[in-house]
């Protein structure tokens, strides 16, 4: 099991710098038809994280499933190193599902970060499954400034390279900033990802798993595997 309590920022570094050379920047082919959302929950002062992957329909942003795992790191939370502390819980999730997404949203950054190492990427590399960030804040890059319409993008650069997108997801509100992980063109990400907007400022796969996380993390789900009957009823494995 995949273990980074040990692990120095010093190592970590040096492994980001490791992995970031196997980062493939090319849509794999074959239609997208799931895909799943990822995120962590996690009450203050303690090691104890609530990992979930929610698995929805795509395009139709229908809920499918959901894998719900409870784990403990000792990896500090430090910005540019997230995956160090999330990733391994993640993974015990991703694991669990018996049916895996054609495609894993995260909730961070992928290429948009100083190693091209976000969670995103980490994540993807690890579990080899194509993926995605879609993250809440800017950490590396600049863009131009978006209009205020729901809709509107601008690209991400660094010394003039495309690394993502600023997504306008709802009028008048924060973006969102969109990279690939791996497996993912960077134009890929955005289209992908504007299929997945609804109501909220938070694209639905990285929504719901944030709901469902924080539902876990007070007692309201259990840990495990949850799928849904076609009558729309969830029910335990």
């Amino acid at each position: 099991m995949l273990n980074y309590n040990t692990t120095t920022i010093n190592e970590a570094t040096a492994i980001q710098n490791e992995l970031r050379h196997n980062i493939v920047l090319t849509t794999q082919p074959g239609n997208i038809t799931t895909i799943g959302g990822a995120d962590i929950s996690h009450n203050k002062d303690s090691d104890i994280v609530y990992a979930g992957i929610v698995v929805l329909s795509y395009p139709q942003m229908t809920v499918l499933s959901y894998s719900l795992v409870e784990a403990v790191t000792k990896f500090p939370y430090v910005p540019g190193y997230l995956g160090f502390r999330e990733v391994p819980a993640l993974l015990q999730a991703y694991n669990q599902l018996p049916q895996k997404p054609d495609v894993m949203v995260l909730d961070g950054q992928g290429i948009t970060h100083p190693r091209q190492m976000g969670i995103a990427s980490h994540f993807g590399l690890l579990s080899g499954c194509p993926s995605i960030g879609c993250a809440k804040n800017m950490l590396f890059g600049r863009y131009a400034p978006l209009r205020l319409e729901k809709g509107n993008y601008s690209p991400i650069y660094n010394n003039g390279d495309l690394l993502g997108y600023a997504l306008r997801t709802k009028t008048g509100v924060k973006p969102v900033y969109i990279s690939p992980g791996h497996k993912i063109s960077v134009e890929s990400s955005l289209e992908i990802m504007q299929h997945c907007i609804a109501r909220h400022r938070i694209p639905e796969p990285t929504r719901q798993a944030h709901e469902k996380v924080n539902l876990f993390r007070v007692g309201r789900l259990k840990q495990g595997y949850h799928r849904e009957d076609i009558q729309g009823n969830l029910f335990d494995l």
